[in-house]
């Protein structure tokens, strides 16, 4: 089953952007058996420029539905579909980023129909929409409104499944690219890990941890370990049977639970605790101050993001030194250092802590440091 579908935005920075209109088409293969079309309130500003190119302005969405009053129905029309859009990377993005601001995890398979008609008919002279279904013969209309390109990349993709033959194509990319040729007990862990950060934990047939790891894209990095070639990569996949993950919000958390379970317990595919280095992932919020925070002598606690909406994350420093970490839910108020250190899991961090946890806190913006003779 497949869920072809096509989303306007308001444009704006990576990530801030919102849905202006949805169209889904659920697909079986050989006829239509459900739909969803729908203008959206995205309760925020529509860039003049996209305004100009879809004809969808403010005035418009004035009373349309604000994106949780339709969520549910994405929910049910996608579920156990496959998504298909032309540059599908980007409306799962944005169907993310709009599902996250609710507080929840969405996760589908997608196929993009650009790396189809690429590989399919690698003759045409441009694979974006427009200009490929024209040279297809295939008639469209509302060009940029949701419901329009919409039907357009279905037609385009009942095409490209006639031409796949062999069906080898459809199989290899509907897998996704980041599964590469996984055995079933490799692809089905994949498939049950989340795509967000995290700590993750291989074990093998005697339920020992022989590798663990952290990772902003818990799914992706395993993997990883699963497609690579390396020495190390292929005595993970001959060994693992099973893998958990704990998530936790942030890189510094991540960071630092992972450098404490190999302290504690050294893997056997693993790099001794001292030698972990705080990797930071490039697309990460950087702190605009450009000032180096060093943790060297201060008694604080660093507030941020949590596992979910509703949560925060938080790191006891004390005399420069790591202490614990630990997360609480927004509504509970930590008024002094007995309730804090209560709530958080204990950890004696040294002077290669103490150095990593001040470039994480240079390089990047967090929600609060808090000075512990202070209130939050």
């Amino acid at each position: 089953m497949y869920s072809i579908l096509d989303i306007e935005t308001t444009g704006g920075k990576y990530n801030e952007e919102g849905i202006t209109e949805i169209a889904i088409h659920k697909f079986d293969g050989h006829k239509v058996v459900d739909q969803f079309i729908s203008l959206v309130n995205p309760e925020r500003e529509i860039q003049p420029f996209v305004v100009n190119l879809t004809g969808i302005n403010s005035k418009m969405l004035r009373t349309a539905p604000k994106f949780h009053e339709v969520a549910k129905r994405i929910v049910e029309i996608t579920e156990g579909s496959v998504i298909v859009a032309h540059n599908a990377q980007f409306d799962y993005r944005i169907l993310r980023t709009e599902f996250r601001r609710l507080g929840y995890n969405f996760e589908r398979k997608t196929l993009c129909t650009v790396d189809l008609a690429k590989k399919l008919i690698p003759e045409a002279e441009s694979h974006s929409l427009g200009k490929l279904v024209r040279s297809l013969g295939i008639p469209v209309s509302d060009r940029h409104r949701a419901n329009g390109d919409a039907l357009a990349t279905l037609k385009l993709f009942k095409i490209l499944l006639t031409k796949d033959l062999n069906k080898e194509i459809i199989s290899e990319v509907t897998r996704a690219e980041t599964h590469g040729e996984l055995t079933h007990r490799q692809l089905k862990i994949v498939d049950q890990m989340p795509s967000e950060t995290g700590v993750y934990y291989m074990y093998n047939k005697d339920k020992k941890i022989i590798y663990s790891g952290k990772s902003t894209n818990i799914k992706k990095r395993v993997n990883e370990h699963f497609t690579s070639d390396t020495s190390l990569s292929r005595g993970i996949q001959k060994e693992t049977r099973k893998v958990t993950f704990e998530l936790t919000g942030n890189e510094l958390i991540a960071f630092l639970k992972l450098h404490e379970v190999i302290k504690r317990n050294p893997p056997k595919y693993q790099l001794k605790s001292e030698d972990l280095e705080l990797d930071l992932h490039p697309n990460g919020q950087e702190n605009a101050n450009n000032s180096v925070f060093n943790i060297a002598g201060k008694d604080i606690m660093v507030v941020d993001k949590g596992r979910e909406v509703g949560e925060r994350s938080a790191i006891l420093i004390k005399k420069g030194r790591l202490k614990g970490v630990g997360f609480y839910e927004l509504n509970y108020q930590i008024n002094n250092i007995h309730i804090l250190e209560s709530i958080l899991t204990p950890m004696e961090g040294n002077k290669d802590i103490s150095r990593q946890i001040s470039y994480y806190l240079t390089h990047r913006k967090v929600l609060n440091i808090i000075e512990l003779n202070s209130k939050p």
